[in-house]
């Protein structure tokens, strides 16, 4: 069976971007505290707009999906769930809610693990959920003639239970040693768990889901407020090619973890950095509402559409964004290109 250790330092993260991106991740942290202190309705509006987008963007990553209306309602919890994709989309929702409230109180064990795992599957008629895979179980790729092929065999099932109790031991004596920094003990953790693919669906969900939670309780809070799992489903392509690299020869014990470590460091990184451009706009240039989605349109390179600014500017609403689209336009400022759901605003230089 494959082994989890880490109290030592792959060579592959033994790098200089690796170390460049944990040292501008500690930076992040250290500037959170003073982020965090501007008013409390601008962070709420920020967390009501990232708990969406990321149950929205993670169960789509995994071909699960409803209207905006329809997510809408289930994330107010005012609608009766009306297919399997809703289901789920409910059951995510209730354990992004569950990490974001308890993170503190959460251990990263099997028995969590398994507890999570039930919650996500609480709203469905499937008994699967809370109980690890029962068949041995692979990820599949598809060639560029249509074709598929075996690109990675996951943990056998008969070995799942045994794998998951190591990998959460490996996983405390990692962060206690203090050997490597708790940002690549949670990554390693992360990939190693999609690696043994523990259940027979909602691994990568749930694999988000242990990243938040992992984040969270290392002091990197960033994604109660911006959606790194938006990012990933941004990026998806060049997630998959990550966990591609990064798994060649896990099963022997061979792999780098570092592809995928960099790539989910990049992510929380631009996390942060959108995370502190939408706080400096509200907070220290002082602007009006219109002044702040002026200046946005003013500073961008291209157009901007009006969902650009509800989700850059979640304090503000629809109707303010297009009362002040519309004041722009008839007095000269902007032009409107596009129609439909392409329709955007570009500044009149």
């Amino acid at each position: 069976m494959r082994h989890f250790d880490y109290t030592v330092m792959p060579k592959g993260l033994l790098t200089v971007e690796t170390m460049n991106l944990v040292a501008a991740l500690h930076e992040c942290r250290g500037r959170q505290a003073l982020h965090l202190s501007v008013r409390a309705d601008v962070l709420d509006a920020l967390t009501e707009v990232a708990m969406i987008q990321s149950t929205e963007a993670s169960n789509r990553i995994e071909g699960i999906r409803t209207s905006d209306k329809r997510l809408r309602d289930i994330m107010l919890d005012s609608a009766d769930l009306k297919s399997r994709d809703e289901e789920e989309i409910a059951g995510y929702r209730d354990v992004l809610n569950t990490v974001h409230r308890s993170y503190e109180f959460i251990d990263v064990k099997p028995g969590v693990i398994l507890q999570l795992h039930r919650d996500m599957y609480r709203h469905t008629a499937s008994s699967m959920g809370g109980h690890y895979k029962i068949g041995d179980n692979e990820i599949r790729g598809v060639r560029s003639d249509g074709t598929e092929y075996v690109r990675f065999r996951t943990m056998p099932a008969v070995s799942t239970a045994a794998a998951m109790d190591e990998l959460c031991t490996a996983l405390g004596r990692g962060l206690a040693s203090g050997i490597c920094d708790p940002l690549l003990v949670s990554m390693m953790f992360v990939f190693d768990f999609t690696c043994v693919h523990p259940f027979n669906d909602g691994n990568g969900r749930l694999s988000r889901l242990l990243t938040l939670l992992l984040l969270y309780k290392a002091g990197y809070l960033v994604g109660r407020y911006i959606s790194i799992e938006k990012e990933i489903e941004r990026t998806k392509s060049a997630y998959y090619d990550a966990l591609a690299a990064s798994s060649m020869g896990w099963n022997e014990g061979t792999n780098d973890p570092g592809p995928f470590v960099r790539y989910m460091l990049g992510i929380v990184l631009a996390a942060y950095r959108d995370f502190e451009s939408r706080i400096e706009t509200v907070s220290t240039l002082h602007l009006t509402k219109a002044q702040r989605i002026e200046a946005m349109i003013r500073d961008a390179v291209g157009k901007v559409t009006k969902a650009d600014i509800l989700s850059a500017c979640p304090d503000i609403s629809t109707t303010t964004v297009e009362r002040v689209l519309h004041d722009l336009l008839v007095a000269g400022k902007i032009e409107k290109t596009g129609a439909g759901r392409s329709t955007g605003y570009v500044w009149k230089r």
